[in-house]
């Protein structure tokens, strides 16, 4: 599917909110999951946004580009919507929220300048990150060039191969982190100051109860729909979380009889995810 790409295609899914002011960091740390405090200007890590009970509202990137300064890459678009959900905690902070107009483009290929968790910042206030590994590279770009092509699909396999989730509005609030394998990509942390939905996270981490976790699957045909059961010899054993088909990712009990696994009647494998993404 990628043969047919240009070498930098658009990606007009992928949303970016800025969160500018002397509070951004704090305001920042109060509501996502990971520790911004570990980000140096120039670097980002995964992150997640969490309701009370611990379950996902979103899964983004977080940029620190400069003191005051943070970039939310939100993956599954939302941008607008992910601010204004954000707007009702900023109460007397220091913090302005606003939906950044440069275009995200992409690249199967490995980065020229950024490398792991260190972004490449230009003068002209494009950006490039590494968003791959070794054994899928990968570049996103973000900038006010615009890219031919969209390149969603071919983009949207490779994250879920490399264990990104990508969740459709539908499946927001239904996993918790664990669930959805953010501790492979390091996208939360468990020992800093309180966030939303912290102590389930902290809780399930220290406590070891964690029962289910994610599994990349193959072979997913066109219109199955996340939320789709995962049937191993004609039991439910699980669901599907995010597709884009021929893969999926499905969360699966971590303790579990090897049956052949069905989805809509068809059969699929499971194949292992591939590791490198972590940040």
């Amino acid at each position: 599917m990628t043969d047919n790409l240009p070498p930098r295609f658009s990606l007009p899914e992928i949303g970016l909110l800025r969160l500018q002011g002397p509070d951004a960091e704090v305001f920042a740390q109060s509501q996502l999951a990971n520790d911004v405090t570990l980000l140096a200007p120039g670097q980002w890590q995964w992150s997640c946004w969490l309701n009370a009970k611990g379950r996902v509202l979103a899964v983004l990137a977080l940029l620190r580009i400069g003191e005051g300064d943070l970039l939310a890459i939100l993956p599954d678009g939302g941008a607008a919507e992910f601010g204004q959900a954000l707007q009702r905690f900023v109460f007397r902070r220091k913090v302005t929220l606003r939906v950044d107009d440069r275009q995200a483009s992409g690249s199967f290929a490995s980065a020229s300048l950024a490398s792991g968790n260190t972004a490449a910042i230009a003068a002209d206030g494009s950006i490039e990150l590494d968003w791959g590994s070794a054994g899928l590279p990968r570049v996103l770009r973000i900038s006010r060039d615009p890219a031919a092509g969209d390149g969603s699909a071919p983009w949207r396999q490779a994250d879920l191969r490399q264990g990104l989730p990508r969740l459709a509005a539908d499946q927001r609030e239904s996993w918790t982190a664990q669930q959805l394998g953010l501790d492979r990509l390091n996208g939360y942390s468990v020992r800093k100051g309180c966030y939303p939905g912290q102590e389930i996270v902290a809780r399930t981490h220290f406590l070891g109860k964690a029962k289910r976790a994610t599994v990349l699957l193959h072979g997913i045909d066109e219109g199955v729909a996340a939320g789709s059961a995962v049937l191993a010899a004609e039991a439910s054993i699980g669901q599907i979380a995010c597709v884009a088909a021929p893969y999926a990712l499905a969360v699966l009990p971590l303790e579990r009889e090897d049956l052949p696994l069905s989805v809509d009647g068809q059969a699929v494998s499971q194949l292992p995810l591939l590791d490198g993404l972590q940040r």
